[in-house]
């Protein structure tokens, strides 16, 4: 078991990692204590394969999406259209929390309303964001969605994830 500071500055705060590589937090009850007498265990969020792609392809002059090859060799497909209805920025999260809809599924219509000529969904760009996302700016100005790698992984829109959501 190692020990390291938890970067935070507060005296006798630790983070250790086991042999097992559970993480666990160290917040001594009494300073008088010993170090090791009390621990708190915390989830261990270290990056798994599937959530790293092995490939990425978008299709930005054919506006047909985007394709990412997993390290676990699964692949997703994902249209345009599709990831801005799974826009995980605040906004977009926020409306479809009011209107009940899932990430990726498009916006109802009201009962009666009339259809009104919409432009396909496009994205104008595509951007890394270090190394764990995607950003895209669409042709309806909408750019705020940060799209990472497990949540692309999360939202995988296939036939067997669908199911496996449900």
């Amino acid at each position: 078991m190692s020990f390291a500071r938890d970067g935070s500055g507060a005296k006798g705060v630790f983070a250790a990692r086991t042999r097992t590589g559970v993480s666990a937090l160290h917040v001594p009850l009494h300073p008088h204590r010993p170090l090791y007498t009390e621990f708190m265990a915390l989830p261990d969020l270290t990056p798994r394969i599937g959530n790293d792609p092995k490939s990425v392809v978008i299709h930005l002059t054919t506006g047909t999406g985007m394709e990412i090859e997993w390290k676990d060799g699964h692949r997703s497909v994902y249209t345009f259209a599709y990831l801005r209805d799974a826009c995980p920025c605040a906004l977009c999260g926020d409306e479809r929390s009011k209107s009940g809809r899932r990430a990726g599924e498009a916006a109802k219509l009201a009962p009666g309303a009339l259809p009104m000529f919409k432009p396909a969904v496009k994205a104008l760009s595509a951007e890394a964001v270090g190394k764990y996302a995607l950003k895209f700016s669409f042709n309806d100005n909408h750019d705020l969605g940060i799209y990472s790698w497990f949540y692309l992984r999360e939202y995988c829109p296939c036939a067997e994830c669908v199911a496996a959501r449900k």
